[in-house]
């Protein structure tokens, strides 16, 4: 299975490599419309390769995927947390039982005790 893992990513290196070489050409960026341009004291203006834009947008898309996933499952991690100190809080109840029945002097079995309680 590692051979196979390794096999991919060298497949998918050779296609982002063969990808940037082919876009290597130079791009002109606007990073505002020219009328607020004006306004901003930033240069309007960025010079990069096609394949940097090309990756920026790729990245840029996984990182908002990503956190909108985060804010998406924050309703499950929260209930999760809630049933997991529920678990806990069952458990030391269970433990606090257990150790009271060990306590009792009358070690009579249970349905003995519930059969002299009803006569």
């Amino acid at each position: 299975m590692r051979y196979i893992r390794y096999a991919f990513i060298l497949a998918l290196a050779a296609c982002l490599l063969t990808i940037a070489m082919a876009n290597r050409g130079s791009v002109t960026l606007h990073l505002l419309p020219e009328e607020l341009a004006g306004f901003a004291l930033l240069p309007n203006t960025l010079e990069l390769p096609l394949f940097v834009v090309i990756f920026g947008g790729i990245v840029a898309g996984l990182l908002i995927g990503f956190i909108w996933e985060w804010f998406r499952e924050y309703r499950i991690r929260a209930e999760a947390i809630r049933a997991q100190r529920n678990v806990k809080k069952l458990e030391r109840e269970v433990g606090r039982l257990k150790g009271d029945k060990a306590n009792n002097v009358d070690n009579k079995d249970e349905i003995l005790a519930l059969l002299e309680k009803s006569a």
